[in-house]
């Protein structure tokens, strides 16, 4: 049986500790890998545990701005070689330096440590920084990672991104047979009387789209943890509570590929030429002037 075991990495970050981002992020790779994972996934922007800056507050965006790290710099590379020395695939997240405003981005290493995946949140949530103070990305990759159970078509889209059924609907149609998505919000949002529907949404998106998906979110009490994985039918893989925990989520992806085959007719009812509105950015935007800061 060909089973990717992706560990969703559900902790409490460090804030703008860089330093201690490492550190933390390393040992939870290491424990993932004694616990059998062929894949380590971070919640969202793991190099500043998703902090903003305060603008009311001299030098504060400033000091923000410097904690960027590069796509090719020290700090992204050490989980490069880590992936390499562990023979484990790497989800890191980090707020990643630019020629303009930074980026909320995820590089994907193979187990052999070379980058396989890059890619730079499209939907910035538009309420307050990080967020507020980046570059969107400009597409959605999709790469063939090569794992223990055999090439894997794997894409990503992080936390905001899921709001959006054309995020997953893109990663669908460039191939995606798994999305990784790195989360910083509260999955089970009572307060905004939204209850777990971000749970269910996951679901959705792995159903409609015929994908297995893996989330990974920060631990309470920085958010509520509840990092979760679905295969296509909408079955849980896995479910974590609110506590740090590491929680290993077994792929099966015969079991993916089986539904994906059973279902593909659901693809081929797809009418494109009738979905015109959607890429169209002259369209009303009915909600555009109300939204709702959560």
């Amino acid at each position: 049986m060909a089973v990717l075991r992706v560990a969703l990495v559900q902790l409490a970050g460090c804030g703008r500790d860089l330093e201690a981002s490492l550190r933390k992020g390393d040992a939870a790779c290491r424990r993932a890998a004694t616990a059998g994972a062929d894949l380590a996934l971070f919640p969202e922007m793991w190099s500043v545990g998703y902090q903003g800056f305060d603008a009311e507050r001299a030098g504060d965006r400033e000091a923000w701005l410097a904690l960027a790290t590069p796509r090719d710099g020290s700090w992204v590379a050490h989980f490069g070689a880590l992936a390499r020395e562990l023979g484990v695939a790497i989800g890191i997240t980090y707020l990643e330096r630019a020629s303009g405003p930074p980026r909320n981005s995820l590089t994907l290493f193979d187990r052999r440590g070379a980058e396989a995946l890059h890619y730079s949140k499209v939907h910035l949530a538009p309420w307050t920084p990080p967020d507020t103070a980046c570059a969107p990305g400009e597409s959605f990759p999709v790469c063939t990672l090569e794992t223990p159970a055999g090439p894997l078509r794997v894409g990503a889209m992080i936390c905001f991104d899921r709001e959006f059924p054309e995020a997953a609907r893109l990663l669908m149609l460039g191939g995606a047979e798994l999305i990784l998505v790195p989360n910083a919000c509260p999955l089970d949002d009572r307060a905004a009387g939204l209850g777990d529907v971000r749970v269910a949404q996951l679901r959705g998106r792995a159903f409609e789209n015929l994908v297995a998906v893996a989330m990974a979110n920060y631990a309470a009490p920085q958010y509520d943890g509840r990092s979760v994985a679905f295969y296509p039918d909408g079955t849980a893989i896995a479910a974590a509570g609110e506590a740090e925990e590491i929680v290993l989520a077994p792929v099966d992806l015969a079991r993916v590929r089986a539904f994906r085959a059973a279902e593909a007719l659901r693809d081929a009812a797809r009418r494109p030429e009738r979905y015109g509105p959607l890429a169209d950015p002259a369209h009303p935007r009915p909600l555009a002037a109300r939204g709702r800061r959560p």
